[in-house]
């Protein structure tokens, strides 16, 4: 799969006409694979919990994780390097941990 279009500034993906917030370059390749894990997980979790008391949870990790990803919150340009770091390194949530299983990750 081919890597979406950006914008000249290298700030925004272009995904059909659309622009989303790119994903925070700076962030270590290992660490970034590990929350895009995290958010496909999440989004998994959203599915299965939709309309039921759950759902909130469920999107709460995905928010968790995009912050994380410098996708949603601050953008990641206006902060600082050791911001942009605490940022990545915060944790994020396992789906499922309140469930009593390992969660996914």
């Amino acid at each position: 799969m081919s890597e979406p279009e950006r914008t000249p500034d290298g700030r925004y993906v272009v995904i059909d006409g659309r622009r989303w917030r790119a994903t925070d370059p700076a962030i270590p390749e290992e660490r970034r694979a590990e929350l895009t894990r995290l958010l496909m997980a999440w989004r998994r979790e959203v599915g299965r919990t939709k309309d039921t008391d759950e759902e909130a949870a469920s999107r709460a990790g995905v928010q968790a994780a995009k912050v994380a990803l410098g996708e949603r919150g601050t953008p990641w340009w206006e902060q600082s390097d050791a911001e942009r770091e605490e940022r990545w390194s915060a944790g994020v949530p396992l789906p499922g941990a309140g469930r009593g299983d390992s969660g996914a990750g």
